[in-house]
């Protein structure tokens, strides 16, 4: 049986690599990243039900998304749950320095 090689991925922009998909994916998941860690700090005492009612989505979408698995969910309904936990979410956009 051939040993398989381990990939080692540092950034998230070398892991969307090692996996065929683009940089932007890799931007993407910085973000939907950031959107996650800032809610569940946020809604530590709160109930996934009252959250959900408040958001205007399901209370095991909630569940789903406190438990970090994100895989079906926009950054656009990480907003919104921000949004409706009376918080605002602020986008910086900055150029990279490209000179290696």
């Amino acid at each position: 049986m051939p040993r398989l090689k381990p990939i080692v991925a540092r950034t998230p922009e070398d892991l969307a690599k090692a996996m065929g998909l683009s940089a932007a994916a890799a931007k993407e998941w910085q973000v939907q990243h950031a959107l996650l860690r800032r809610l569940k700090e946020i809604v530590r005492k709160e109930r996934n039900a009252a959250i959900a009612m408040r958001a205007g989505t399901s209370r095991t979408r909630i569940t789903a998304i406190l438990n970090d698995d994100i895989e079906h969910v926009s950054s656009d309904l990480l907003i919104r749950i921000l949004g409706s936990l009376d918080y605002r979410v602020r986008v910086s956009v900055t150029r990279v320095d490209s000179a290696a």
